[in-house]
């Protein structure tokens, strides 16, 4: 089993910059003050590490220990796209199959406007190579097109169709309004290169200060740092196979979403099991923050 705590924020973990757009101008009576814009959302360009471990209690115990990292690296602008880099290495055991390692590798990239995503992903499991998942995926009109190198033949799907950092802006944006749901189809390039996810999200309160799921000293970077007093959402995000009717999540994510876009207090529920993950390191590039607003404020120039 493939975890996929990589794609928030990927998983999902993903992090992109995005100006919230100003509705409509409507005439205000002479003695009515001006609203205030929203201020711009600009995610910060990072590199974090989050370790694995199993969480206790719930579902059958189908797997006995769980350990491993991922380290994820962010890099981008809405001018220039964003591009992430992933390794994720998990070995999982259980009594009946005794240990699997998987050692995943990826790099995507997503354009600004989030209407193109390139994605590569490798992975050993067990020390074994499995094909590679090479390929580009294009927004057509109202369809998504995707194109698999190797041999496989394209397919469209009807849209919309989002692609990982475009559905994190929807999320921020949704926060930030006090929506508690959203709804959206998703496209990450994960496992075969095939999958278009039907996902759900429900978003908390806005809290600020130490996130209640941290509280038992997870996450320190985000406790102790800059981000310490930083507003942040809960978000349950589930995954489902597309289609229609009632239908049981292949698994879901929690986490913190922070405004910067980086996220915490990690939980990914296969139903059976659940993973933890507790970042360890965070590594945030100011400069490329301050870069990225300016831009912003100026409007993306060939």
């Amino acid at each position: 089993m493939r975890l996929r705590l990589s794609r928030l924020l990927t998983a999902g973990l993903l992090v992109s910059a995005w100006g919230a757009n100003a509705a409509p101008a409507v005439p205000e009576p002479s003695d009515a003050k001006p609203q205030a814009q929203a201020p711009e959302i600009v995610l910060a360009n990072h590199r974090a590490v989050y370790d694995l471990s199993l969480a206790e209690g719930g579902g059958t115990r189908s797997v006995e220990s769980a350990r491993g990292r991922i380290v994820i690296d962010f890099r981008g602008d809405a001018c220039r796209g964003y591009t992430m880099l992933t390794r994720q290495v998990t070995e999982l055991s259980s009594g009946e199959t005794g240990p699997r390692l998987s050692d995943m590798r990826s790099t995507t990239f997503e354009g600004g406007k989030g209407r193109e995503f390139r994605f590569k992903t490798t992975t050993l499991t067990n020390n074994q190579p499995a094909a590679p998942v090479d390929g580009t995926a294009s927004e057509q009109g109202d369809a998504l097109t995707v194109k698999l190198k190797g041999g496989a033949k394209p397919f469209t799907v009807d849209g919309p169709v989002l692609f990982p950092s475009e559905h994190m802006r929807h999320l921020i944006e949704a926060a930030r309004a006090g929506q508690s749901t959203v709804s959206a189809k998703v496209f990450d390039g994960s496992d075969d290169g095939r999958k278009i996810y039907d996902t759900f999200a429900v978003i908390g309160h806005t809290e600020t200060g130490l996130a209640p799921a941290s509280g038992s000293g997870r996450d320190k970077p985000l406790r102790d740092g800059a981000l310490a007093g930083m507003p942040h959402w809960p978000v349950r995000l589930s995954y489902y196979t597309a289609g229609e009717g009632e239908r049981t999540p292949i698994y879901t994510l929690g986490f913190d979403l922070y405004e910067n876009g980086v996220s915490g207090a990690l939980k990914l529920d296969y139903g059976d099991f659940a993973i933890l993950g507790d970042m360890t390191a965070l590594d945030i590039d100011a400069q490329a923050g301050r870069a990225a607003a300016k831009d912003g404020d100026k409007g993306c120039t060939p």
